[in-house]
């Protein structure tokens, strides 16, 4: 592939194959590598590089290690009705997402609720993944995950908190979901390293240098701390986070948890799931009339200047998904080099990304 013109548009479908072909190397099941090659590139696809086959490295890298395992074999260590608690045994992190994700839509479906609470995971990628999933199965699904520090405890000189990301996901009628997804710094980690990739500046207020200096470095940055967002409030954001998916799991919390980008040690990673039943508060079809009409009329709003227009939350990444499925994906150079060593460790070299 390294012959190929990296300004050249990427077919997902190829890159799916080839994210696939590398976790097969690893020892990961067939089906397991497919549906978390599927994860990464959805996440291109959707615009969110950050968290795309950028990650594909660190993740390959923890496999080779063992600090990942890849054949993943969740236990239901807590079974309460509409409550579950799920051990990940370190297992892959997409895999154990599925599959707390449906385990909280079946409980969801049988109690109006249902709520799973996962230990020992490992990073999982985007939450808007598993909150799409829910919501496409007729759920309100709300999902927060714990990470590898990153930023310091507000008044603090010493990174504690992970960025720690929720995502609250819902079926929106005739539009694609209503999702968010957001860190509770003022960026997530991911993107710094993007910023790294493409040789470009970070925006001032995004991190402080280790000696508590603004930057626009990315790399100082990555050095130093990611500031959160809202200043007080996204730490305490974070905190809470930290809480839900780490203490009441029974799993790593604080600076406890290392992140995708530690090769060797165990994640530790924590995760919280509820999904809501939709049947249980009204029709679905009213529910889907009301969204319809919600939407609409956050559309309607007078456009500010320098607006195309109004979008609810999720209807860019649908957008994106739109085009890239037709005009593929453009990736950093940078990527194309890493998924070339990936693909070099593991013993691919028969592979083409273009036509």
């Amino acid at each position: 592939m390294s012959t190929e013109d990296p300004a050249k548009p990427v077919a997902p479908e190829r890159l799916r194959d080839f994210v696939a072909r590398v976790y097969r190397s690893a020892g990961v099941p067939e089906a397991d590598a497919a549906f978390v090659a599927d994860t990464l590139v959805q996440a291109d696809l959707w615009g969110h590089q950050s968290h795309g086959v950028l990650r594909l490295g660190w993740y390959y890298a923890r496999l080779r290690s063992g600090a990942m395992r890849p054949v993943t074999a969740p236990q239901t260590v807590v079974d309460a009705g509409a409550v579950a608690v799920i051990d990940g045994k370190d297992g892959v992190g997409q895999v154990i997402a599925r599959h707390a994700t449906e385990e909280a839509v079946r409980r969801a479906r049988l109690h109006g609720v249902g709520v799973v609470s996962v230990r020992n995971s490992n990073h999982f990628g985007t939450c808007m993944y598993f909150t799409g999933m829910g919501a496409k199965a007729g759920c309100i699904t709300l999902l927060t995950t714990n990470g590898g520090p990153n930023m310091a405890p507000w008044g603090g000189v010493k990174k504690m908190i992970g960025t720690n990301p929720w995502s609250v996901g819902a079926p929106a009628g005739r539009h694609a979901p209503m999702i968010m997804d957001v860190a509770n710094s003022g960026v997530a980690r991911g993107k710094i390293f993007l910023a790294q990739q493409r040789r470009e500046p970070i925006p001032d207020g995004w991190a402080i240098d280790k000696d508590g200096a603004p930057t626009t470095d990315p790399r100082a940055a990555l050095e130093g701390f990611i500031l959160p967002m809202a200043g007080h409030k996204g730490y305490a954001i974070g905190v809470i986070v930290d809480m839900l998916s780490g203490v009441l799991s029974g799993s790593a919390f604080l600076d406890d948890v290392h992140g995708p980008y530690d090769p060797v040690n165990r994640s530790g990673a924590g995760h919280f799931f509820a999904a809501f039943n939709l049947e249980a508060f009204q029709p679905r079809a009213q529910f889907d009339a009301r969204m319809e009409e919600y939407i609409a009329r956050l559309k309607a709003v007078p456009v500010a200047p320098g607006h195309a227009e109004v979008y609810y939350p999720g209807e860019l990444e649908a957008r994106n998904e739109a085009r890239h499925r037709r005009e593929g994906l453009v990736l950093p150079a940078d990527t194309l080099a890493d998924l070339d060593r990936v693909a070099h460790l593991a013993g691919i070299g028969d592979y083409r990304l273009r036509d």
